[in-house]
């Protein structure tokens, strides 16, 4: 089906080099349901009905913050739908799973508590559903992994191209301030910096960004080196066209297969770096859904809760071995020597 679409006959050989690794088409269908149902994850897990007739009117909680005021509650400040009083005509939509990240089970005895069929995957030191929290927390992961991943690939395709492609001055200068940059002991400053400032998805991504550009830079000076001086570059200069045209329509797209093929791993490695971020406690703001804030508390109580070691270790190994797989199929579809 979609090779309907492809009108280049190289990026349809490659589509079709990809689609011959089973494993690596698999693993994309899975990363591609999982990328769907974390940021899906409100009409997953909730703690508020999907939709609700109350009264004849028609009410959505899970989108639509409701006053209390709109069920006729007038001795609460928070509308808790679980014990709300409903007509027997009341027809409610519930979630698959009934419970928000940050919410405790106050019904068990004590925390954490084991896998029920209340809480699936058990709860946390503070009660809280591990499903709920693992399937909200990766969508922080995987926002900090591709945003990190793009905006190095950016910078380091821009100034790696650059020092390649005009070398000289350019390139001896641009390779002194790369080995500058790789001299900084980027975790301690990281650490650093997120024990100066409040800690956030923003600010994570913008220092892991700034220092994250030297490896791809390196890749895309080799390629512009390699390039610039072809048959076909030259022709084009030949004919006139701008430097700009040269780099952008001649030279980057021919450049992009290396950097391309290391972007799953890049991703995936992205993904653990949070989650050890996360476990040391210099990641995400608490109380924020964290994969690795989950397996640090199940650090804290290894020998009572194995479920806190179980259930994120196997999430975390599950979604970078996907990425590997996927990394595969890209390498294998971007080699110029498999037929």
């Amino acid at each position: 089906m979609i090779e309907k679409y492809i009108e280049n006959e190289l990026t349809l050989k490659r589509w079709r080099r990809f689609k011959k690794r089973k494993t690596a088409v698999i693993a994309s269908v899975l990363l591609i349901l999982s990328f769907i149902m974390t940021f899906a994850a409100p009409l997953i897990a909730n703690s508020k009905p999907l939709y609700m007739s109350h009264n004849g009117k028609s009410y959505f909680p899970a989108f639509v913050d409701y006053h209390p005021k709109d069920f006729g509650i007038t001795d609460s400040f928070y509308v808790d739908y679980r014990k709300m009083t409903l007509a027997e005509d009341t027809l409610v939509i519930w979630p698959i799973v009934k419970w928000n990240p940050y919410e405790s089970n106050d019904v068990v005895e004590s925390y954490p508590s084991k896998p029920t069929s209340s809480n699936w995957f058990g709860t946390d030191d503070r009660g809280r559903d591990v499903f709920t929290r693992l399937l909200y927390g990766y969508k922080y992961s995987i926002a900090y992994a591709i945003l990190v991943w793009l905006i190095s690939t950016v910078v380091g395709v821009m100034l790696g191209g650059l020092m390649g492609y005009f070398g000289g001055k350019v390139d001896f200068f641009g390779q002194r301030v790369v080995e500058i940059f790789n001299t900084v002991p980027v975790f301690l400053l990281l650490l650093t910096m997120i024990s100066i400032f409040k800690p956030s998805l923003f600010l994570l991504v913008l220092i892991s960004s700034i220092f994250g550009w030297m490896g791809v830079s390196y890749y895309a000076r080799g390629e512009f080196l390699k390039n610039r001086n072809l048959e076909f570059v030259e022709a084009a200069r030949g004919m006139g066209a701008s430097t700009a045209r040269i780099i952008f329509k001649h030279i980057l797209p021919n450049s992009l297969g290396p950097i391309i093929t290391f972007a799953p791993f890049t991703i995936a490695a992205g993904i653990s770096g949070l989650a050890g971020l996360d476990y040391l406690g210099f990641g995400l703001e608490v109380p924020t859904p964290s994969w690795g804030e989950l397996l640090a508390q199940a650090h804290k109580n290894f020998t009572i809760a194995w479920w806190l070691a179980t259930f994120p270790s196997a999430a975390l190994f599950s979604s970078l071995f996907l990425f590997v797989l996927v990394g595969d199929g890209v390498r294998d579809a971007l080699d110029p020597k498999m037929q």
